[in-house]
């Protein structure tokens, strides 16, 4: 058996694989003679008719079968002689030869990459400092109540914080346009949940009464047939209604679970959940930062197969999370909208792997424990969710591989600069919201 291999663009390569006559010949003999055994003919007994006959009218068949097998046989016996390492399956193109040339293919595949790790140099990671204050506690209870508001009608002007149900209809040059209107919306009022100036519209208004609004949606609507379109809102007021809050009692809080320890230990267990969110958002920041900076210091190509397997199954999982929610999962996502992150995703992963092996960094079987323990402890029966975890190879793989990926975050931190900073806990946990508030500021 003779190889080449030639590269092609990228990490694509053509091997080529030449089987002798001889090797071929005899694997087609002896095909024939299976056929002979088993073929009926007219005018033969089962199993008596002549090979010379056999090879005549099946000489054609008798090969294509060989050339699949040679080719499954010989492409593994090939890439280990070449020492080439495959990612997906090969592209197959068969070369004319004559019957007495032997056989001859060539195989388009692409190979995994060799990755070499760089030094992370000058690489800084920012770890936020943060703890639960008092008042960010406050502020939690305080959404939680809110969350549980009612709402009372009032016989007086809407209010900032009151509730308006109305009935509206929008037009632009004088046109109703679709998705501008509806019956019986409840608005509360300074939420924002409209278009500039909707909801500034109806402060002192009445039920009964109706308001015509003149206002521009804005340039960046996500409806770009309405983007900075001037328009107007038809606005009838049904009723106004004002808010009450929960007072923070036995009743409140047993809605939590809380049915021992009374307030104060509703505030405890709020305070507890507030600062393992806390120090779980700390690790995914720094996570995050860490694997950015494997990625940026060790550029490398990957495979496209890699990545079209990986963007395929974050489709999938995509469309069993809608169904899960209730929504349509049927619908046709486009695979490109996934590949950049399975793109990512694939580096990631070899990056790792190799980070993995020159390192010598062993799976930390206690971690893993304490990872299982602390999830359990959400349940009301801990060691039943434990035993499951140690019972299914599968569900816990996924906690060992999340153990190993926070094993080579540690290592980067060894290697890279630690740069501690002063953070709020909303700052942490709502960095958007953060950013939002200082683009505002800023305009």
């Amino acid at each position: 058996m003779q190889v080449s291999v030639e590269s092609s663009e990228g990490l694509e390569r053509r091997m080529t694989v030449e089987l002798p006559a001889e090797k071929v010949n005899e694997a087609v003999e002896k095909k024939l003679k299976e056929i002979a055994r088993t073929i009926r003919m007219d005018g033969f007994r089962p199993g008596k008719v002549p090979l010379s006959v056999v090879r005549k009218r099946f000489s054609n068949d008798a090969r294509q079968e060989v050339f699949g097998d040679l080719v499954q046989s010989s492409y593994f016996e090939a890439l280990t002689q070449e020492k080439l390492s495959p990612a997906g399956e090969p592209s197959i193109e068969p070369v004319d030869k004559a019957a007495d040339e032997g056989m001859a293919y060539v195989a388009v595949f692409e190979v995994m990459p060799e990755v070499e790790l760089n030094p992370l140099g000058d690489v800084t990671v920012k770890r936020p400092l943060a703890e639960v204050t008092d008042k960010d506690l406050e502020e939690m209870v305080e959404k939680l109540r809110k969350q549980r508001t009612t709402w009372s009608e009032v016989e007086r002007e809407a209010q900032d914080g009151d509730q308006v149900t109305i009935n509206f209809k929008g037009f632009i040059d004088g046109e109703a346009f679709e998705g501008g209107s509806a019956e019986g919306v409840p608005l509360e009022l300074g939420t924002k949940g409209m278009i500039e100036g909707f909801e500034e519209g109806l402060l002192g208004a009445r039920a009964g009464e109706n308001r015509t609004l003149e206002l521009t949606f804005p340039e960046e609507y996500h409806a770009d047939h309405l983007a900075g379109k001037p328009a107007t809102f038809e606005v009838e007021v049904i009723k106004v209604s004002e808010a009450t809050l929960p007072e923070v009692n036995d009743e409140f809080i047993k809605a939590f679970g809380v049915t021992e320890g009374g307030v104060e230990e509703f505030y405890k267990e709020i305070r507890a959940n507030m600062s393992r969110e806390l120090e779980e958002k700390i690790r995914g920041v720094v996570k995050e930062q860490a694997m950015d900076a494997l990625l940026e210091v060790n550029p490398i190509e990957v495979p496209k197969a890699l990545v079209r397997s990986e963007a395929q199954a974050l489709m999938q999982q995509t469309k069993a999370n809608m169904a899960q929610n209730g929504q349509q999962s049927g619908i046709d996502l486009p695979l490109e909208l996934f590949e950049e992150q399975a793109e990512k995703r694939v580096k990631l992963g070899l990056i790792i792997a190799e980070v993995l092996s020159s390192a010598n960094i062993e799976l930390d079987e206690e971690r893993v424990r304490q990872k299982v323990e602390a999830f359990a402890q959400s349940y009301e029966e801990p060691q039943q969710v434990i035993d499951y975890y140690y019972s299914n190879k599968e569900q816990l793989a996924g906690i060992q591989n999340l153990v190993l990926e926070e094993q080579v975050v540690d290592w980067v931190l060894d290697q890279v600069k630690v740069e501690d900073t002063e953070s709020g806990f909303e700052d942490v946990m709502n960095p958007a919201a953060k950013e939002a508030d200082t683009e505002q500021a800023s305009d």
